[in-house]
């Protein structure tokens, strides 16, 4: 019902959409610690991590003197002794599965969105910024459509896969070469998952990703191919 409501009084514009794509009763944003991080790396070049299965198939010893993004489950490849420079987390379902494990994971930078200031009890080396939901709503004029911010002091933009972020983040922190593994755009949907409403339950092991367990059985996920 409120959702009806809502969507009633932006499409009559007694409220602009904006206020709900990026909600404005979610937590302040580390604006000010974040703008300090502007063009940090200036000139550098980075690797964005994909967790796609090729991953396994890479060296990530090679890495340990390059400036990485992981997200999600990229924890699952610190009993390889790897760990990224920079760390982030988007989707809802990764956050509530794993939330002990994300807290505990200690990378240099680690950036989430700031819904998940109430989930996040370790705030070492962590920055929350302002998310941009629009691309998920229906009564947003950008629903489905990409967008890139290049201020991330002011807000990120999501866009199906938390690498769309980890680029956005790339530019604003100066980067000027920038490099992707692992992202293998092959995704599968096992006919045994279990669907409701763009929510994906497994009940098997996940064929997706490098670890079978990284979205394995019990483990929601969304499906990351727009519709």
């Amino acid at each position: 019902m409120l959702k009806r409501t809502v969507k009633s009084l932006i499409i009559k514009k007694t409220l602009p959409y904006s206020l709900f794509e990026m909600p404005f009763w979610y937590p302040l944003s580390d604006r000010t610690k974040i703008s300090k991080m502007k063009d940090k790396f200036k000139g550098k070049r980075c690797v964005i991590i994909g967790n796609g299965p090729s991953l396994n198939k890479i060296d990530l010893n090679l890495l340990k003197n390059e400036y990485t993004f992981g997200v999600n489950s990229i924890f699952l490849k610190e009993n390889e002794g790897f760990k990224p420079t920079f760390y982030t987390v988007e989707d809802c379902h990764v956050m509530n599965d794993n939330k002990d494990r994300i807290n505990d994971f200690n990378t240099q930078y680690r950036f989430f969105p700031t819904r998940y200031k109430k989930e996040i009890r370790n705030r070492k080396n962590t920055y929350f910024f302002n998310m941009n939901e629009g691309f998920y709503k229906t009564f947003s004029p950008y629903e489905n459509t990409p967008r890139f911010s290049v201020d991330a002091a002011d807000q990120l933009f999501c866009g199906q896969s938390v690498t769309i972020i980890n680029l956005q983040l790339a530019y604003f922190l100066g980067f000027t070469e920038i490099y992707l593994i692992g992202m293998d755009f092959s995704y599968v949907i096992p006919e045994s998952a279990i669907i409701e409403r763009g929510n994906i339950t497994s009940t098997e092991d996940d064929p997706n990703h490098f670890d079978s367990s990284y979205f394995g059985a019990g483990k929601k996920w969304h499906d990351p191919m727009p519709t």
